[in-house]
């Protein structure tokens, strides 16, 4: 037997590529990620007690689709880096448009302000607490996330582990919303970048050693 016949053996008994497979992965994923983050929400810290009152605002909702938009621009660029040879493309910009908006947003707030105020506006009440919830809130959709992407065929695992990680930490900002009464577009771009942040750096590290195929 030749080369050619046998690459042609090996052809023809190839199973059928599920193409729905990415796509099953990932809404399992961030089903699980999402329900287990929204438990340990109900259970260890509580939904802010205001909340019908706060989602009658036009803010509480800016407020969800801050956290929304990284979910679904990470997303895009998680279920790219999760297949070999996928370039990231526009998926990068579906990261960083509602990122520079929100940063935009903040400076303009800030600088309507006087100088005495400007720390009110990016401190709040909860800075201190504020990361590490969101953090916390990540571990069962990072956990979900990453075997979503581990049976694939990520070829970047470092940056497949970065894009994993984010989108781990805006599913849990997303439930974390909830709780949160910061109402301050400046308090958003500082911490809860900064606690969708770590997630993401810890997959960028961790990428390497638990995307390996």
């Amino acid at each position: 037997m030749n080369t050619n016949e046998l690459i042609d053996m090996l052809a023809s008994h190839a199973p059928a590529v599920d193409r729905r497979v990415v796509a099953r992965r990932f809404t399992l994923a961030i089903a699980v990620g999402l329900l287990l983050g929204l438990l340990g929400l109900l259970v260890f810290l509580g939904i802010r007690p205001d909340l019908a009152e706060v989602a009658r605002t036009p803010l509480f909702w800016l407020k969800l689709a801050f956290p929304a938009s990284l979910l679904g621009g990470s997303l895009w660029m998680t279920t790219r880096l999760a297949r070999p040879g996928m370039p990231v493309g526009a998926s990068w910009a579906a990261v960083a448009t509602p990122l520079t908006i929100v940063w935009l947003a903040a400076l303009g707030l800030l600088f309507s302000v006087s100088s005495g105020s400007r720390h009110i506006l990016v401190l709040g009440e909860t800075w201190r607490t504020c990361p590490v919830n969101i953090a916390l809130l990540s571990i069962p959709a990072f956990v979900s996330v990453f075997w979503a992407i581990r049976g694939l065929a990520p070829t970047r695992p470092r940056l497949a582990g970065a894009a994993g990680g984010l989108l781990a930490s805006s599913t849990a900002t997303l439930a974390y919303s909830l709780h949160c009464p910061e109402m301050s577009v400046a308090f958003w771009a500082v911490w809860y970048v900064l606690g969708m942040a770590v997630p993401s750096a810890i997959g960028a590290l961790l990428g390497p050693r638990l995307l390996r195929w």
